[in-house]
């Protein structure tokens, strides 16, 4: 088993694709550190995740922090590392969304989406580098978005946070390769997750008429392709054709995606009026 008796922590991981990259993590023997905000969503996940384990002496640990709040995230880190030892991946799944209209959002939620999306991955990196870097081994996986390809209406507070996951991913990748580290993003799709139940809730409608074009995973799905991708040394996954499409040719689909969407808009517009 590839992960047997090795550590991963996994931020946000009491629900959608944390948990279930952590439950396919569990049942490859893996010791696991689950951080989230809330501690009985925590408490649900880390009985569930125990079922799968393939062995009595796997640890499956779980710490409550806000990722973020820099305080709370290193103390949590550097209890998982004190506890389980230094991690062979770190997968930074804590994240938010907040679809609306730009002149409608009070600036709190983008400053907001961009302390948990953008920050809270940066601070957990800045967190468990330095015992990566004295083990001279590791794989830092940051999860973004379809959404951090290519700009979509109604995520003017989302879609920054992830295309800024995008840079920070690319630019260090080549300062830690020589150390041993890999950095690896991650562009899922839509996925059936909590966090997609409460968007939905509040798109708007131009913005349901464009991500209903597109297939919906299941976190399951996702957490597959995510380990099959570090498992393979991938430098990014992009899930299903469509992404891995746009991945490799967004600034050449651009155009032809930002006069699709706009015809969507006009339509969405006309049947509001």
């Amino acid at each position: 088993m590839r992960y047997l008796n090795q550590h991963a922590i996994i931020t946000g991981g009491s629900s959608g694709i944390g948990k279930a990259t952590a439950k396919l993590l569990a049942q490859q023997g893996a010791n696991l550190s689950l951080i989230a905000r809330d501690r009985h969503k925590l408490e649900q996940a880390q009985e569930e995740i125990a079922t799968l384990k393939v062995d009595s002496n796997q640890k499956i640990s779980i710490l409550a922090a806000n990722v973020a709040n820099q305080q709370e995230i290193e103390t949590a880190i550097q209890k998982a590392i004190a506890e389980l030892g230094t991690p062979e991946l770190l997968i930074t799944s804590a994240g938010m969304a907040h679809p609306g209209y730009f002149t409608e959002m009070p600036l709190e939620v983008f400053e907001q989406t961009m302390a948990v999306n953008y920050f809270g991955s940066l601070y957990s990196i800045k967190a468990v580098l330095p015992a990566m870097e004295q083990q001279q081994r590791g794989n830092l996986v940051l999860i973004s978005s379809g959404a951090g390809l290519i700009g979509i209406y109604g995520y003017t507070a989302y879609c920054p946070a992830k295309f800024a996951l995008r840079g920070l991913a690319e630019s260090l990748r080549g300062e830690l390769k020589p150390k041993g580290i890999k950095v690896i993003i991650v562009y899922p799709p839509d996925t059936d997750t909590p966090q997609l139940a409460a968007e939905n809730k509040i798109k708007p409608p131009e913005t349901k008429l464009i991500t209903a074009t597109a297939k919906t995973w299941t976190a399951d799905a996702v957490a597959q392709q995510i380990l099959q991708g570090v498992t393979q040394g991938s430098l990014a996954i992009a899930p299903g054709t469509e992404l891995t499409i746009l991945n490799r040719f967004h600034s050449l689909l651009a155009p032809l995606l930002d006069w699709y969407f706009d015809r969507i808009i006009k339509q969405a517009k006309k049947i509001n009026n």
